[in-house]
């Protein structure tokens, strides 16, 4: 009787399934990296940028290509050296208009925001009252020289009298301390007859100085006296007018220098700076620097004949302190800030960059300076600088755009020339497939 067959083990199946779905997971995996050494390793198209690279000795194939940037050529200038600072458009007089008297205001002779010269009637309170007033001191005073002219007279009498012996010394001298207390009593008089007759002038309420008058605080018919806080109106000098503004302390020197030369001219501009509002001359600094922010005061004055400069309105001054002659100017582009300081991308012949520590020099919102480093003549990259490295390879946009415009405009094959014709334009132009 033979034995019977052998039986497997019951995790047989089970083992060759694992082994079969590990070598499809393995396969899977070695497949995708085929595909990727594939995507990444594959020949570039024969008009693409990176066969132009590699054709062109930019590198191995599939390389970066070289950056395109933007150029300009340094060159000489005359460039004046400016000090520039936010200021603010003050008056050099701002007067409160206020009765110097108490009374009915009778008339108001101003218009809002009305020019006005220096002693123009503006307002007028009534009168009558310090009139009354004015002839009552007047009386009085006419009344105590009339006493005083009579105890004159009496003691002159009285002096002849006591030449010839007839009077006692001590009427004369009662006499004589009559008159100079009347003296004193018309001395006072004229005084109150002066005071009324200033009040009466007082009534007349006239400008203090010439400007521009404000927004009327009070009308005709009202009460008015001399403690009304608001006054009747306010007057602005417009012409000349100051602009106040700050100066760094590191530059006062430099302003002291030029100031030493002659008049400084200033400049007021708008906010955009832009456009030039008036132009004027430096006035002064302030004796003293403010800790808190380092600067000094100065105001510049400007004539304002035209009124374009307001009170309390924001410009920008400007102060041209000298001129350099001859300076080397790039565009403010091109200035580039590293750790060792300032520097520029130089453009070399074989269309190459070089990076060129430079000194820089004043600057504005277009150009700037450089004092050392770099000379006349030299092209320096003024856009695209952020991608590059010393002895980068660039080319420029000019040149890529004069390729495009020459290009023909159909032309569209990989390789600049015709497009391969098809087999049915072959059969009619009797060339074979």
């Amino acid at each position: 009787m033979t034995p019977p067959p052998a039986v497997a083990p019951a995790s047989a199946p089970g083992k060759s399934r694992r082994k079969v779905g590990t070598s499809i997971a393995l396969a899977c995996v070695l497949a995708l990296a085929a595909l990727a050494w594939f995507l990444t390793h594959r020949p570039a198209p024969s008009g693409s940028p990176q066969a132009a690279a590699g054709r062109g000795g930019f590198g191995t194939r599939g390389a970066t290509p070289p950056s395109t940037v933007a150029v300009a050529r340094a060159r000489l200038a005359n460039v004046p050296v400016l000090l520039d600072s936010l200021g603010t458009v003050t008056p050099l007089t701002t007067v409160t208009v206020r009765p110097q008297v108490s009374g009915v205001l009778a008339k108001v002779l101003f218009t809002e925001g009305q020019m006005v010269k220096k002693g123009q009637l503006l307002a007028q309170i009534d009168p009558r009252p310090f009139e009354l007033a004015l002839m009552q001191a007047s009386g009085a005073r006419e009344r105590d020289e009339a006493q005083l002219e009579n105890a004159r007279l009496t003691l002159e009498r009285y002096r002849t009298l006591l030449a010839q012996d007839s009077i006692a010394r001590q009427d004369v001298d009662t006499q004589a301390a009559l008159v100079k207390q009347l003296e004193g009593t018309v001395l006072t008089d004229r005084a109150n007859e002066g005071s009324a007759r200033l009040n009466v002038e007082y009534t007349r309420i006239v400008a203090p100085v010439a400007g521009r008058v404000g927004l009327r605080t009070v009308d005709a018919g009202n009460l008015v006296g001399t403690a009304d806080a608001n006054g009747l109106a306010v007057i602005t000098q417009l012409s000349p007018i100051d602009v106040q503004f700050t100066i760094a302390q590191e530059r006062v020197q430099e302003v002291l220098h030029r100031l030493a030369d002659g008049p400084l001219p200033a400049r007021a501009l708008d906010q955009t700076r832009t456009r030039l509002l008036e132009e004027g001359r430096f006035s002064t600094l302030d004796n003293q620097v403010d800790p808190t922010t380092g600067t000094v005061k100065g105001k510049a004055r400007f004539a304002n004949v035209g009124g374009v400069l307001f009170p309390n309105q924001f410009v920008n001054v400007q102060l041209e302190l000298r001129t350099l002659v001859d300076a080397v100017v790039v565009p403010v582009g091109a200035m580039r800030t590293g750790p060792d300081g300032d520097f520029v991308y130089v453009l070399n012949d074989n269309k190459t960059v070089s990076q060129r520590n430079v000194k820089r020099g004043p600057a504005n919102a277009e150009r700037a300076v450089i004092t050392s480093g770099l000379q006349a003549g030299e092209t320096v990259v003024t856009e695209g600088a952020d991608r590059l490295k010393d002895g980068a390879t660039v080319q420029l946009a000019a040149d890529l755009a004069a390729r495009a415009a020459s290009k023909p405009a159909g032309a569209s094959a990989p390789h600049g020339g015709a497009s391969r014709p098809r087999r049915g334009d072959r059969a009619a132009a009797g060339m074979q497939p």
